[in-house]
């Protein structure tokens, strides 16, 4: 895939999450425009038929499901119904609904507890599988969340990709003020983490940190700290903390629109 082409699909994808958030009048739309990038990378791009992607930042499911439908997992139709009543595309990802969404998530500090589980249930049977887990910077605020890093490192799972969405904003205000920097790359990589930082919307960059970390096993589980900006791609949103929950008026939704067609779909190439 081109630089061109992956702009195009990036652009595309964010595309796809205003037009959920707008239909349903919902928020979370800044914190889905901000790890859209890291799902390609990784969902996308480099998931395996026996890997795991767990999406632990579950207030982002409308980019999970917009990668979900590109992969031609969930249909027009059912994408039609999120958030309505009855549908299996909640607010936040739901289980045993859809092949690529086996846990619930949302209430922060439980993806990576069970990433580490299925990475060491993976070793026990030396299955060569690998688990990612996109995680946001304030859920390294959790305590769960450092006991299985802790677990992680015990148990040498070094098929455990963690990547942090750092775009130094969580619901109530800059994170290096609630608790500090938790989502450091230094501490990830004093306790134990085979640690990277790469900028978030560098599809590439991402690729290229996942294929590094993992081309020999070594014992260390992973981190790829990415530096991100909320509401990436619209200009109105970028760094705003209000649309970590604001939903849009028409207005917005049109200006948003432009702002991501010009940004991403303006200069697309043939294939």
């Amino acid at each position: 895939m081109t630089l061109t082409n992956t702009a195009a699909l990036s652009g595309e994808l964010r595309l796809k999450v205003l037009s959920l958030y707008h239909a349903a009048n919902a928020g979370h739309i800044g914190c889905s425009l901000s790890c859209i990038d890291l799902m390609i990378a990784t969902l996308v791009q480099r998931k395996r038929e026996q890997d795991t992607f767990l999406l632990s930042k579950g207030h982002a499911a409308a980019a999970l499901y917009a990668c979900l439908h590109h992969l031609g997992e969930i249909s027009d139709e059912t994408l039609a119904t999120y958030y309505k009543n009855g549908t299996t595309l909640p607010a936040h990802p739901a289980p045993n609904q859809h092949k690529g969404i086996p846990f619930a998530t949302g209430s922060l500090g439980h993806g990576l507890p069970i990433g580490t589980g299925i990475a060491h249930a993976g070793k026990l049977l030396n299955d060569n599988s690998r688990v990612f887990v996109l995680m946001s910077d304030g859920e390294t605020n959790e305590g769960t969340t450092w006991e299985a890093a802790h677990f992680a490192i015990q148990y040498q799972l070094d098929n455990l990709i963690m990547l942090i969405d750092k775009n130094g904003l969580q619901g109530f205000g800059n994170t290096g003020d609630v608790l500090g920097d938790t989502a450091s790359a230094a501490t990830w990589e004093a306790i134990g983490f085979e640690t990277v930082e790469v900028d978030g919307h560098d599809v590439e960059a991402i690729g290229a940190a996942i294929d590094a970390l993992t081309a020999v096993p070594n014992g260390r589980p992973k981190a790829i700290i990415a530096h991100t900006v909320k509401g990436k791609g619209v200009s109105y949103m970028e760094n705003r903390l209000e649309w970590h929950y604001l939903p849009m008026t028409p207005a917005q939704y049109e200006e948003a629109v432009g702002d991501v067609s010009s940004t991403y779909l303006g200069a697309r190439s043939e294939e």
